[in-house]
């Protein structure tokens, strides 16, 4: 099946099945990665640092999932307001005080919860914390709509960055347990907060490969809102399934592990179910699709429910590894054909804001699954909160059976514009 897509910019080759090693050697692309991944591996840790350290403090699953709740919330709102301004002003400008403000967040968190300061104060400091997390992933996402301008790696690019998102919910969760379980309790939040202060800051440095600010020429157009987009308003909802998967899986196999006396298992378990995904968005990204995104999303958030349907039922360590494994393989095809339909959904202008959206949704929808996990947890059987995963996402999925022809891309007119570079039409598979 042919389409068209406008050739890239000089120096990046164009290739019918284009791969890794195509898309690595896009000049200048080194320069944002490997800052880029520095700096987004505390978002990994964040939220099962939370929940370790506030268990250990106030003896709950249900208080530890409400704290990092509230964080998760306070990101999701904050996020897109985030993007926007890293849209309009740029992304550096954004990422330096961000950074600054989350590191000083996170060391009160800890101290609070050290203190056995009350609940409401553990609230109070959680958004914060959750306001000022630097949306990383987004801003190199949008790094690379700039260096590919609309090519056929823009696929390649979106598995790319999934993997590189779920290699760090590899490491991530298993630093973090470690930490907390080995070290100290706080010794997870705090390695957080000094990994983001770093990270991010390394990651703000690399100035030449940020989007342009204003992006000139389109500029009253670009600054509308990503939101007004119908499609975006369904991914939204989409990626909140997503969420509710991450915050049910967090706060579950904690109690699980912590049911059965091995409270380190947390961290293998989780990395397992990262692995799936990792494993899988490696895989996505190296195929030549022909199937439509809209339809390859609505499969891949069909396979998601069913294999997210048997968590509830597993029984033992190696049950819940395999199923576990097997969910963390259908999340990727959600993920990458998610954040694909974005180019084709918004303008380049606002790309930050809608990438920021997708991150907010998917922690707001993290941020349920943990509360309502945690309470389930907490006051039913153990092993109840699975149902959490189960249920999000066949929520999502009708949600998009429903309203998957708004996910249809936005028409662009050929017309060259002032300011703006011509760009000759090309067919690809």
């Amino acid at each position: 099946m042919a389409s068209t897509v406008t050739s890239e910019s000089p120096g990046t080759p164009v290739s019918s099945r284009p791969g890794y090693g195509q898309l690595l050697r896009t000049r200048g692309a080194w320069t944002f990665l490997l800052p880029g991944f520095a700096a987004r591996q505390p978002f990994a840790m964040l939220t099962i640092s939370i929940v370790l350290l506030v268990q250990h403090t106030t003896g709950s699953y249900g208080a530890a999932g409400a704290v990092a709740a509230v964080t998760g919330v306070s990101l999701a709102l904050f996020a897109p307001f985030t993007g926007r301004l890293a849209d309009r002003h740029g992304q550096r400008a954004v990422l330096l005080p961000g950074v600054l403000l989350h590191t000083l967040a996170g060391l009160a968190l800890t101290a609070l919860a050290l203190s056995d300061a009350p609940l409401w104060a553990l609230f109070v400091a959680a958004v914060p914390t959750g306001a000022s997390v630097p949306q990383i992933g987004p801003m190199v996402r949008a790094r690379w709509g700039v260096k590919l301008q609309d090519s056929p790696l823009m696929t390649t690019a979106a598995a790319f960055e999934s993997v590189t998102d779920e290699l760090t919910f590899v490491f991530g969760p298993l630093l973090a347990t470690a930490l907390c379980t080995a070290v100290d309790p706080a010794a997870g939040l705090l390695t957080e907060a000094a990994l983001t202060l770093v990270g991010g800051l390394l990651f703000a440095a690399q100035r030449g490969t940020q989007p342009a600010v204003g992006f000139k020429g389109h500029a009253r157009v670009k600054h509308a809102s990503a939101l007004s987009v119908p499609g975006v308003r369904v991914l939204i909802v989409a990626f909140l399934g997503i969420g509710a998967v991450f915050g049910g899986m967090q706060v579950s196999l904690a109690a699980f592990s912590e049911s059965i006396g091995e409270p380190g298992l947390n961290g293998v378990l989780y990395g397992t179910f990262a692995a799936g995904n990792m494993l899988s968005g490696v895989v996505c990204g190296a195929i030549a699709w022909k199937v439509a995104p809209r339809r390859r999303l609505v499969v891949a958030y069909a396979a998601l429910g069913l294999a997210a349907s048997g968590l509830w039922a597993a029984q033992s360590v190696v049950a819940l590894a395999g199923i576990g494994l097997l969910v963390g393989v259908c999340i990727a095809p959600a993920l990458i054909t998610g954040y694909t339909l974005v180019d084709g959904l918004v303008p380049a202008g606002a790309r930050t804001e809608a990438f920021t959206w997708l991150t907010g949704a998917v922690a707001l929808g993290q941020a349920a699954a943990v509360t309502v996990a945690g309470q389930m947890e907490d006051r039913l059987w153990d092993g109840a909160g699975f149902l959490v995963p189960m249920g999000g996402t066949l929520l999502a999925l009708a949600t998009l059976v429903t309203l998957r022809s708004r996910l249809s891309p936005r028409v662009v007119s050929r017309t060259v514009a002032r300011g703006v570079g011509h760009r000759v039409p090309v067919a690809v598979d």
